[in-house]
C-alpha cells in the first residue's frame, strides 16, 4: 500500500513532464489549428505584427476543393500509394527473412546483423545512397550490362508515367463505398461473436451508406471539370529504398516472435499430420497477428510523415515524387502562407490519429479485459 508521501513524490516528479508535454506538444498542436483556421498568409505574412482573422474550414476546403492546390491532392495520393507498398513490402521482406533465419541457418549472426544494419542508418543517408544508385545513367540502370544484356532505361526518380488513374470527382462516392464495406465487415464479425445487437446497427449503417452513395454522393460536384490522379511510378525508387531501410526492422520483429512460438505446438501440429504450409498457415502465422498489427502502425505512421527521404531523394520541387509534408514545408516556409500549410499538418495529424488511436484503444482494452 502506498503512503500519502509516495503519491505527493511521485506527483512532483511528474508534473514537470506533463507541463513540458502540455506546452510543448499539445500548445503547439492547439496554436497550429488555430493557425490552419486563419488568413495568415494572405497578407503581408512576415510583418512584425500581421492582420490575422479567423476564417474556419476556408483552408480545408480550398486544399480539396480549390483549383489551385491540384498538387496538394496528388501528394495525398502519393502518400497514400507510397504508404501501403512501404508497409507491405516490409511485411512482406521482414517476413521471408525471419522464416529463412529461423531455420537455423549457418551464420545466422552475421546476415541478422547485415539485415539490420540499414535501420541504423538515417533517412538523410539512406537518401543519399539511393539517389545514386537510381541515376538514369549508373547506378542499378547499368547493372545487366556486368553480364552482357542492355541496360535499364527506367526514370527511377523523375518518371511523369502514372498508372491506376481515378477521378477526384469520385472521391464521395469512393468514401461511401469505403464506409459501407467497413461497417458489413464489423457486422459479419460481432455477428459471428455473438453480437447480434451490434451486427444489426452496423448493418443498418452499412445499408445507409449504400443509399447515401448511390444517391446524394452522384451529385456532389467536388469540382467544376474532371481531374485525374493516379499512381506516380518515380515512387517506386521511394518505395525501394524506404523498404531496404526498414525491412531489417520488421525481420527482427517477426523473428523475435517465431522464437517465442512454444515448440510443444508445432509439435502437436506435426502429429496431427500438418504439412510446412498448413503449420505456417494455421499455427505461425495467427501467433504473429499482434506483432504484424504492431508493425503496420509503426511503419504506418512512418509512411504518413514521410519527409526527409523524399527530400532527399528526389527533392522537393518533384511534384511526381512529393507527399503532403513536402508540400507544407513548401507552402509554410517557401510560399509564406502560414494558415494553408498548418492546415496541412492538421490533415497530416488526422491521418496519424486515425491510425493510431484505433489501435491505442484495442491495446487499453486488451490489458482491461487481462
Amino acid at each position: 500500500m502506498k503512503s500519502r508521501q509516495d503519491r505527493l513524490i511521485a506527483i512532483a516528479m511528474i508534473t514537470p513532464s506533463l507541463i513540458l508535454l502540455a506546452v510543448f506538444v499539445y500548445g503547439f498542436i492547439g496554436q497550429t489549428l488555430y493557425v490552419s483556421m486563419s488568413d495568415w498568409g494572405r497578407q503581408a505574412a512576415l510583418a512584425l505584427d500581421p492582420d490575422i482573422s479567423f476564417i474556419g474550414l476556408d483552408n480545408f476546403r480550398e486544399l480539396f476543393t480549390g483549383l489551385l492546390d491540384v498538387r496538394f491532392r496528388q501528394d495525398l495520393v502519393n502518400m497514400l500509394a507510397f504508404s501501403v507498398l512501404f508497409v507491405a513490402g516490409c511485411l512482406l521482406m521482414g517476413l521471408v527473412l525471419a522464416t529463412l533465419l529461423e531455420q537455423g541457418i549457418r551464420g545466422e549472426g552475421f546476415f541478422r546483423t547485415v539485415f539490420l544494419f540499414p535501420m541504423s542508418l538515417s533517412f538523410i543517408v539512406t537518401g543519399t545512397i539511393w539517389r545514386w544508385m537510381l541515376q538514369p545513367r549508373g547506378g542499378v540502370n547499368v547493372l545487366p550490362t556486368l553480364v552482357g544484356l542492355p541496360r535499364i532505361e527506367f526514370a527511377w526518380l523523375t518518371s511523369r508515367d502514372q498508372v491506376w488513374q481515378w477521378n477526384w470527382q469520385d472521391v464521395p462516392q469512393i468514401l461511401g463505398i469505403l464506409a459501407a464495406v467497413t461497417c458489413l465487415v464489423l457486422a459479419a464479425r460481432w455477428w459471428l461473436t455473438g453480437g447480434r445487437t451490434k451486427a444489426v446497427v452496423a448493418g443498418v449503417l452499412a445499408a445507409a451508406a449504400l443509399v447515401w452513395t448511390f444517391t446524394v454522393a452522384v451529385r456532389i460536384e467536388v469540382l467544376p471539370f474532371p481531374e485525374y490522379h493516379g499512381f506516380n511510378l518515380a515512387l517506386i525508387g521511394i518505395v525501394v529504398a524506404a523498404v531496404w531501410q526498414m525491412s531489417g526492422y520488421t525481420m527482427a520483429l517477426f523473428l523475435a516472435g517465431l522464437r517465442g512460438i512454444p515448440d510443444e505446438l508445432r509439435e502437436a501440429a506435426r502429429v496431427d499430420g500438418c504439412s510446412w504450409w498448413q503449420m505456417y498457415r494455421y499455427v505461425e502465422l495467427p501467433l504473429l497477428k499482434p506483432i504484424i498489427w504492431s508493425a503496420v502502425i509503426i511503419l504506418g505512421h512512418i509512411a504518413l510523415k514521410a519527409f526527409d527521404l523524399v527530400f532527399v531523394m528526389a527533392g522537393p520541387d518533384n511534384a511526381a515524387t512529393s507527399v503532403p509534408a513536402i508540400s507544407m514545408y513548401l507552402t509554410t516556409f517557401r510560399g509564406n502562407q502560414f494558415g494553408k500549410g498548418a492546415a496541412i499538418a492538421v490533415v497530416l495529424l488526422v491521418l496519424v490519429s486515425l491510425l493510431i488511436i484505433p489501435y491505442l484503444v484495442s491495446t487499453f482494452r486488451s490489458r482491461g479485459e487481462a
